[in-house]
């Protein structure tokens, strides 16, 4: 069965997180992703990451975990003949993702107008820290600015800790999943009028759409300003990071007969007859001294123990993991999430990237093209597009690959 983006084909001018993650989403569904990238520095994580060794090779960490599955052309669009080039590729794409500063595009003369008189069936989608209009469009961004920016700092941690940013690039990792999105929407309706589509896609606003729930609902329709509570649920108790006698546990109660389920598990029938616990914002009331007398009782067995027993119960609750715990879990080694290599030019040793986080009846999203080289495949592309090796070799020299 042919993948659901069969015959797509991407035009990917990004780098670093949220273009090159969202090009990855496409590629694992089956889309051709033509990597372009600046000759002999390429994409500016390639450089990324926690081996110093893999980046002296141009193939840092951060690029392993996004660029498998692409094509690599190193091309210089900064010279009359690179713009070309780009021209005649275009004519050929389906899609263009950038996620350069607004402007810089339009200042190659490569802009979407431009682009859209050569191909008008063209999906072109633009990621940046702030949109493409706005009074802050043209600065420059990284993911922790945003997470300032958004209010997403000032909501984790605890009164005492706040502002904390989050333990991963949660802004850059948003947008790239939200273009993924909406370039699969643009492609769906142009099979059904024909036409293209520009897409502005801004850092901040993805953010703020996931913190729609609870932070902005509870602000804006319930008065509330959403402070820093640490590990607990502001609106629920209880629910938050609990001690046990070995290890941490988390429980969330939003129902009461999870409460009452909690209740019994642990044979604290005194907690249902309480009369400061008997109602949800009671016990969101009385939050310390409901946390306090579950934790006397979860102090007699571990977190592990009551992973199991509390979930049996149909409560929610689950332990505090480790990234190497969680990876080596049975239920993510059997969900078979991620992908390993051998090895690939730059990196002597087995490597593994994430796949999608969803599966299909018909097969599992997934990529056979281990991240590329810099430029491993211009040589191929520029014959494709009807270039030959003399012409080729012309480009070399000038400088445009």
């Amino acid at each position: 069965m042919a993948k659901l983006l069969s015959g797509v084909r991407v035009l990917d001018l990004t780098n670093v997180v949220a273009g090159p993650l969202c090009s990855y989403q496409l590629a694992m569904l089956g889309a051709e992703i033509l990597k372009i990238e600046v000759p002999k520095t390429g994409d500016l994580s390639r450089k990324m990451g926690a081996d110093p060794e893999l980046g002296r090779h141009a193939m840092g960490v951060g690029f392993l975990a996004m660029n498998a599955g692409k094509k690599s052309l190193a091309l210089n669009l900064k010279t009359e003949s690179g713009r070309k080039v780009f021209e005649k590729l275009v004519s050929t794409a389906d899609v263009i993702l950038e996620n350069f500063r607004p402007g810089a595009m339009k200042r190659l003369k490569l802009d979407w107008e431009h682009l859209h008189q050569i191909n008008p069936r063209l999906i072109y989608c633009a990621v940046s820290g702030f949109g493409q209009r706005g009074p802050l469009s043209q600065r420059p961004t990284y993911d922790q600015i945003i997470q300032g920016f958004s209010g997403l700092m000032s909501v984790t941690g605890t009164a005492e800790t706040a502002p904390n940013r989050a333990g991963y690039v949660v802004c850059d990792t948003t947008a790239a999943i939200t273009a993924a999105f909406a370039i699969c929407a643009a492609l769906y309706r142009r099979t059904q009028s024909g036409s293209g589509e520009h897409i502005d896609v801004s850092m901040l606003d993805c953010a703020l759409t996931t913190m729609a729930v609870w932070p902005i609902a509870n602000y804006l329709n319930a008065g509330f300003d959403p402070q820093p509570v640490g590990n607990d649920n502001p609106t629920a108790s209880p629910s938050g990071t609990f001690k046990t006698g070995d290890g941490l546990i988390n429980i969330v109660n939003n129902e009461q007969k999870q409460f009452e389920a909690l209740c019994g598990a642990l044979k604290a029938s005194e907690l249902l007859d309480d009369v400061r616990f008997s109602r949800p914002e009671m016990r969101v009331k009385h939050r310390a001294a409901l946390s306090k007398m579950i934790e006397q009782k979860l102090a007699s067995k571990s977190a592990a123990h009551w992973e199991i027993i509390l979930s049996e119960a149909g409560v929610p609750a689950g332990r505090i993991y480790s990234v190497p715990e969680i990876l080596d879990h049975p239920q993510v080694t059997q969900r078979n999430i991620l992908k390993w290599f051998d090895r690939t030019d730059g990196v002597d040793r087995k490597f593994a990237v994430t796949r999608t986080g969803f599966r299909l009846e018909s097969e599992q999203p997934d990529v056979q093209l281990a991240p590329p080289a810099l430029g491993e495949h211009t040589h191929q592309i520029l014959r494709d597009l009807g270039y030959t090796d003399h012409d080729i070799e012309g480009l070399r020299a000038d400088g445009t690959i």
